[in-house]
């Protein structure tokens, strides 16, 4: 179940997504697959040569692109969500979700 964003922050990630931009999106999220996440970042882009590079960087798979939907994206949570937020110098949304606190459950 994703929450706590707004129908125009999804429709400016879907907008830079399908134009070809590696775009973010943080919301709050449960999933009891994974506890200890509240958060989950969506790093999408529909060039998948361009997510798949883009995502090696940060050691991310090709294997792990979500591609169930028009919008291929790789789902980032815990410690690496943290970590490339702040690589991508996305201090909004580490502050927004309060994701700079340094979490021992990772």
């Amino acid at each position: 179940m994703a929450f706590g964003i707004k129908r125009n922050e999804l429709l400016a990630w879907k907008k830079a997504v399908e134009s070809g931009q590696v775009a973010f999106l943080t919301h709050y999220w449960v999933d009891d697959r994974f506890p200890g996440c509240n958060t989950v970042t969506k790093a999408g882009c529909a060039n998948l040569d361009k997510l798949t590079e883009w995502g090696k960087q940060y050691g991310l798979k090709p294997e792990w692109i979500d591609l169930r939907d028009d919008y291929p994206h790789f789902d980032l949570f815990g410690k690496h969500e943290r970590e490339i937020l702040i690589a991508e110098g996305l201090s909004n949304q580490l502050e927004r979700f309060g994701l700079l606190k340094n979490k021992t459950e990772d």
